[in-house]
């Protein structure tokens, strides 16, 4: 295709290679930063060998078994992965804003051995561990670049992370670098739980490796070799950051800048005013929040020439606000846990707003019906390639019902193709509105919300109805009062009449997933 430009990443065909040889080609460069603190690829090599090591000679970790990684952006985390991988462990991604009882399903269903956990959160843990299989604990602190601190005692046995691998240093312990087939689990991701419970997608090294050579194809020379910066606010524990930056920019050599606590945006704008950075990842609400600052409206934005978007559809309001700020067009994409994740992305230079752009190289996407036959015009995406998982964990009947014998993945999202591949996603199959035998896309009513006077955020569902099968309600985040009758008219001039809220609700704050994607099953009644 005219938008793809195959870039060389690595020779390796596991992660694990890849990390060793990535950290020997661009060794002296900085890798990770974070909290005023940074690391360089070859003591990111030195730390997560030290660790990798430390899981072999003093805990009884197997290649393949699983080890929970609970932390929010700090460097201990790609270091903690890295030292996974290298070991021949398999990843699962935790959520440091899970409850305990989220964390006993995960952790109990994946059969986790081992945590790596952000030391407030262990009096949380503590709750979860008894029901899971989990022996070794290893906690760490914000605080710990900078001084270390001593292992939580909320959980009996637990021990410091830099501890640990400062042992292994200590005692130079030799890391047995594993046999590692392509095939092999590389990290157990767990579905957002936004349409029920939580099912870890099986990705394996070949997985994770295809999508970050798709999304370089994309990218082209807009990711060159050691020389960009990436501003990384969503969190690593989510496929959309791990598989982007722990894996696809890490592995051209960039610089990663780690943000914490992303919804500091005063502390945000803080962190990232040293670097002349050139990329960043986001969604609406950070997009917006961040363009209202006077502070971020100061920084420099010369160098800043990708702005990426995904996990939930760009509003125009957050795309105009954004480019009239910096300069800088956002670039949609559109991917799932079950596809590693990436499935699309607009060309940087071919940016359509509105679209999430073209598949990916090696990608094949359809639109069917609901009784599995090919749309002619809006259907539901299905997609093959090289990035779609090999189905759930311990989960057979579930994979059926995504994933057929041919390798095709239903995504459950209703979408249109134009002629040259562009792709449109219109809404989530679960949640089109029906009134009066018309569909209703909460998507395309939602983006009108956002661009009336003093409405911040808004998430429409539908409601039972007597009269017409649903109604549509709009739970809304706005300036002070709401005003209903101004809000109505200014729907009428955008929305046909079957498409205008019947009922407004305004809320503090909208419910949402970790990354910042509405959960409007949470607002159903």
């Amino acid at each position: 295709m005219a938008y793809d430009h195959p870039v060389e990443l690595t020779s390796a065909t596991d992660l694990a290679a890849m990390i060793t040889d990535t950290c020997a080609r661009f060794a002296d460069k900085p890798a990770f930063s974070a909290l005023g603190k940074s690391l360089t690829f070859t003591e990111v090599e030195r730390f997560s060998g030290a660790l990798a090591a430390y899981f072999q000679h003093h805990t009884e970790l197997e290649p393949g078994d699983r080890i929970a990684l609970c932390l929010p952006n700090l460097m201990q985390l790609p270091i903690a992965a890295y030292a996974a991988l290298r070991a021949g462990l398999v990843i699962v991604n935790t959520s440091p804003l899970y409850t305990a009882d989220e964390m006993a399903h995960q952790w109990q269903d994946s059969g986790a051995k081992a945590l790596v956990i952000y030391g407030d959160l262990a009096a949380t843990a503590a709750k979860a561990l008894s029901q899971t299989q989990i022996r070794h604990v290893m906690t760490t602190s914000a605080k710990d670049f900078h001084q270390p601190q001593p292992a939580s005692d909320a959980i009996d046995g637990a021990l410091s992370l830099m501890a640990c691998w400062e042992q292994a240093l200590a005692e130079s312990l030799p890391l047995q670098t594993p046999t590692i087939a392509p095939s092999q689990l590389a990290a157990l991701q767990y579905t957002g739980g936004t349409t029920g419970v939580a099912k870890g997608a099986m990705l394996s090294h070949a997985n994770l490796l295809a999508n970050a050579r798709q999304v370089l194809a994309r990218l082209g020379d807009t990711c060159r070799q050691g020389e960009e910066i990436f501003i990384v606010p969503l969190p690593l524990y989510h496929i959309y950051a791990f598989t982007v930056n722990l894996i696809t920019f890490f592995a051209r050599g960039s610089l990663n800048v780690l943000i914490p606590n992303p919804r500091d945006l005063p502390g945000f704008v803080e962190q990232i005013k040293p670097f002349r950075f050139t990329g960043m990842a986001g969604l609406n609400t950070l997009f917006v929040g961040l363009c209202r600052l006077e502070a971020f409206r100061q920084l420099d934005f010369s160098a800043l020439k990708l702005t990426i978007s995904g996990g939930t559809a760009l509003t125009s309001v957050a795309a105009d606000v954004w480019h009239k700020t910096t300069g800088c067009l956002i670039a949609e994409g559109y991917g799932l846990s079950e596809a590693s994740p990436v499935v699309c992305l607009n060309p940087i230079d071919q940016v359509r707003l509105g679209t999430i752009g073209p598949a990916l190289i090696d990608t094949e996407v359809k639109l069917i019906n609901d009784d599995g036959t090919t749309a002619r015009h809006e259907g539901e995406l299905c997609l093959r390639g090289p990035q779609v998982m090999a189905g759930y964990w311990n989960m057979p009947e579930e994979t059926a019902t995504v994933l057929d014998q041919e390798g095709w993945l239903r995504t459950g999202d209703i979408a249109t193709i134009n002629d040259d591949g562009y792709i449109t996603i219109v809404d989530r199959k679960k949640d089109v509105i029906l009134v009066s035998g018309f569909n209703v896309y909460p998507n395309e009513v939602e983006d009108v919300l956002t661009q009336a006077p003093g409405v911040l955020e808004a998430a429409v569902v539908g409601e039972p109805d007597r009269h017409s099968d649903e109604k549509v309600v709009a739970y809304l985040v706005t300036e002070g009062e709401m005003d209903i009758p101004a809000l109505r008219a200014f729907c009428r001039t955008k929305l046909a009449g079957f498409k205008i809220p019947r009922k407004f609700v305004q809320m503090q704050s909208l419910p949402k997933t970790a990354v910042g994607k509405i959960l409007r099953r949470a607002l159903r009644h």
